[in-house]
Order: C-alpha cells, then sequence, then structure tokens
C-alpha cells in the first residue's frame, strides 16, 4: 500500500508560482506512475498532468500546458508539480495520485492511491 501526502498548496497572486510536492510511503514508489488531478468547488475532479514510472514520460492538460511541469526523484519518492503563469481557474483543492504501471495514465479510474488534497487559491 502506497500512502501519498501533498504540500506547497497556498494563497498566490494571479501571475505567480507555486511548486507542490507529494510524498510516497513505501517502497514501490518507483514502479509506480503518478499523476496530479484537481477539484474545484461543485465540478468534477479533472485532470491535471501525469508522469510515468521513469519520469521519461509526461502528459498534461491543455489548460495547463505550457504552465505546468510535472516531476518526480524517485530517490526521495516525491512528484512535484511547478506551476507558474497561475491564474484564478486553477483555483482548486490538487490531489496526487499513483497506480502501478510503465506508463502515464490520465483518467481518475486509472489510478488506486490518492492523497488528501492541498488547497491552491490564486488571486485575481
Amino acid at each position: 500500500q502506497v500512502q501519498l501526502v501533498e504540500s506547497g498548496g497556498g494563497l498566490v497572486q494571479a501571475g505567480g508560482s507555486l511548486r507542490l510536492s507529494c510524498a510516497a510511503s513505501g517502497r514501490t514508489f518507483s514502479a509506480n506512475a503518478m499523476g496530479w488531478f484537481r477539484q474545484a468547488p461543485g465540478k468534477e475532479r479533472e485532470f491535471v498532468s501525469a508522469i510515468s514510472r521513469g519520469g521519461a514520460l509526461t502528459y498534461y492538460a491543455d489548460s495547463v500546458k505550457g504552465r505546468f511541469t510535472i516531476s518526480r526523484d524517485n530517490a526521495k519518492n516525491t512528484v512535484y508539480l511547478q506551476m507558474n503563469s497561475l491564474k484564478p481557474e486553477d483555483t482548486s483543492v490538487y490531489y496526487c495520485a499513483g497506480r502501478a504501471g510503465d506508463y502515464y495514465y490520465t483518467r481518475f479510474s486509472d489510478y488506486d492511491y490518492w492523497g488528501q488534497g492541498t488547497q491552491v487559491t490564486v488571486s485575481s
């Protein structure tokens, strides 16, 4: 079982940056593909970005492409989401997720493990 804990959320002005971290417990982190999702109040959880277990493959939602960067450090059992040029519409609770596999995965149902979420609020 993998446990995930997100951190790094907060309040930032539009145009600013934040870096989210997701720390994983367990010895199998390097065998897991990872993803980031977000959920705004009253909306469904949506895909943001994903990365393969070795980090060679990444994928982004169109809404964040060119502004967000996903990365991972398997030695530290951590996946990151660097968020630049933030917009008010990026305001959400951000969740990291994981699953065994060697590709990237974009659907909510693809993932087996979820963190508790971290709030990101972007003011205009």
